[in-house]
């Protein structure tokens, strides 16, 4: 049954601004639905670095991430550590019905989330089928994202690697930018170290391959952190090319 629109005035204050209830798993609840969430729900900053989700603990909230990136980890038992996920405004953070998380979140950029009691959001996961078809396809475009990265460890060369790097920030971190007319400017919310972790490479290889893409004018770099896209189809091109 489809459910009805919502005027804005039915919509708790808090709510109205938020884009997770226009684009993320929110978006699916009802007024009245939101008014009960909006009741338990906190506006949290994380600083880079900072975690959010600890791995190996039980899970006690869920968040909507507001601003920022986040990076998931995953540690091995000698206590290697492996960045295994990348997740954006205004992604769902967390794992319904799942009672310890076995990776990490990570405040990978100043971070903004709001976040609410795991029993709230499990009640309202229950009684609303739309909501559940919003989890699920947010699940579902991760797996097809971390397949599309397996093939970018597994068989892109190293230049391919770090411009399909580049098109996943670009394409990620501000969804309002015109791709079409507009060049894009972010900052990288990884340090060189944590790219080449992400990657499978060695730092002075991703350096030299930003510095080959700066070269071919592909990209801009400013002040060694701020990339700028003039053309987000030549980045595309890039990604499949060595």
């Amino acid at each position: 049954m489809r459910r009805k629109d919502i005027h804005n005035s039915d919509v708790p204050a808090v709510c109205r601004a938020c884009e997770a209830r226009h684009k993320g798993v929110c978006g699916a609840l009802d007024a009245n639905q939101l008014l009960r969430l909006s009741k338990h729900t906190s506006r949290q900053d994380f600083r880079p670095e900072e975690e959010l989700v600890p791995a190996g603990e039980e899970v006690h909230s869920y968040a909507n991430i507001m601003n920022g990136v986040v990076k998931l980890t995953k540690l091995m038992a000698d206590g290697r550590q492996q960045i295994v996920g990348l997740q954006f405004a205004p992604d769902f953070l967390g794992r319904p019905f799942k009672r310890q998380s076995d990776i990490s979140a990570e405040a990978a950029t100043s971070v903004n989330v709001c976040s609410f009691p795991r029993s709230a959001i499990e009640e309202l996961i229950d009684e609303s089928p739309e909501m559940q078809h919003r989890l699920h396809e947010q699940a579902l475009k991760e797996l097809d994202e971390a397949r599309e990265w397996m093939l970018t460890l597994g068989r892109k060369s190293a230049s391919e690697k770090v411009a399909s790097f580049l098109y996943l920030i670009a394409t990620h971190i501000n969804p309002e930018f015109d791709f079409d007319t507009d060049s894009i400017r972010f900052e990288l919310p990884l340090k060189r170290a944590d790219i080449a972790d992400f990657l499978g490479l060695t730092i002075e290889t991703v350096s030299r391959q930003i510095t080959r893409l700066r070269k071919a004018g592909i990209i801009q770099v400013e002040n060694n952190r701020t990339v700028v896209v003039p053309n987000l189809d030549r980045l595309l091109d890039a990604c499949e090319k060595a």
